[in-house]
């Protein structure tokens, strides 16, 4: 698939992905802070009440169960491991996109050691939840993986090339 695409649009388009990547880093650090800030007592009344009237009307809906069922157990715990797992890996995905933007060469093997441990983890996840957007996430993360692949074998054959 990459052989068909000219050079510049597959920097554009990774282009594109790192900063998608940078962009869920930051929404990941402010979640954890949220999480920080949000006592799960306040967490788990809020998802009854957004839930509470669609699963009057329909007790099976997928989105609605689903959130209650995560929800159910939430705790003080939960809470503190979720907002460190969110904080760590934005701030990790945030130092990667920087580093890659800026063209490191360290940033590019590192990204890729990142992004193969976390699918890793997420089909881990998907052997127990069964989920089609883990799935998808995973699909997308192996997309970026190729990408960061071929850009960091571009950069260091044009670095090569210009020593």
């Amino acid at each position: 698939m990459l052989k068909i695409l000219k050079e510049e649009n597959l920097h554009k388009i990774f282009d594109v992905a790192v900063v998608s990547k940078g962009v869920t880093g930051l929404l990941e650090v402010l979640g954890a802070f949220l999480l920080l800030i949000v006592s799960p007592e306040q967490l788990n009344n809020f998802v009854a009440g957004i839930t509470q009237y669609e699963l009057s009307r329909d007790p099976d809906d997928y989105i609605a169960t689903h959130l209650a069922r995560v929800f159910e157990h939430y705790s003080g715990s939960t809470q503190f491991f979720g907002a460190a797992y969110l904080l760590i890996h934005g701030l990790i995905k945030i130092f990667l996109v920087w580093g890659l933007l800026k063209n490191k060469l360290w940033a590019y093997p590192s990204a890729l050691a990142f992004l193969a441990a976390f699918m890793g983890y997420q089909i881990y996840r998907y052997t127990f939840t069964q989920s089609w957007s883990l799935m998808a996430l995973t699909i997308f993360d192996a997309f970026i993986f190729i990408l960061t692949w071929h850009e960091y074998n571009f950069v260091r054959e044009h670095r090569q090339h210009n020593s």
